[in-house]
C-alpha cells in the first residue's frame, strides 16, 4: 500500500504538532511559577485606612476590611498605607508617604 500525503495535510500535521508542543511548554511553565496565595503575599501591598489608626483601627486591603495596627504614629482615614506584617487576621501598616513607591 503506497500512500502519498498532499501539501495541506503535511502543513496541518506540522501545525498540530507545534500546538501540542506549545501547550506542553505552557503547562510546564505554569507549574514552575511560584504560588502566591494567602495572607503572607499581602506584605508590601497598599491598603487604605478606613478608620483612624492610633495605633489600632481598620484598613481595606484586597477588597476586604482588616484589623490593623499602625507602626509609625497616627494614620488618618482614607490615607494609603503599606502592609509591613501579617499575623493571624491583623495587619501591621506604615504610612505610604514615608516609603518609596513601587513601580
Amino acid at each position: 500500500m503506497n500512500v502519498e500525503m498532499s501539501g495541506p495535510i503535511i502543513v496541518a500535521i506540522v501545525f498540530g504538532v507545534a500546538f501540542v508542543v506549545f501547550v506542553i511548554y505552557a503547562i510546564i511553565q505554569g507549574q514552575r511559577r511560584k504560588l502566591s496565595a494567602g495572607i503572607e503575599d499581602m506584605v508590601g501591598k497598599v491598603a487604605v485606612a478606613q478608620t483612624s489608626l492610633n495605633p489600632k483601627g481598620t484598613v481595606r486591603a484586597e477588597g476586604e476590611i482588616w484589623a490593623a495596627v499602625s507602626e509609625g504614629g497616627k494614620i488618618e482615614p482614607n490615607e494609603e498605607v503599606i502592609i509591613t506584617k501579617v499575623k493571624g487576621l491583623k495587619l501591621w501598616v506604615a504610612k505610604k508617604s514615608g516609603q518609596k513607591e513601587e513601580v
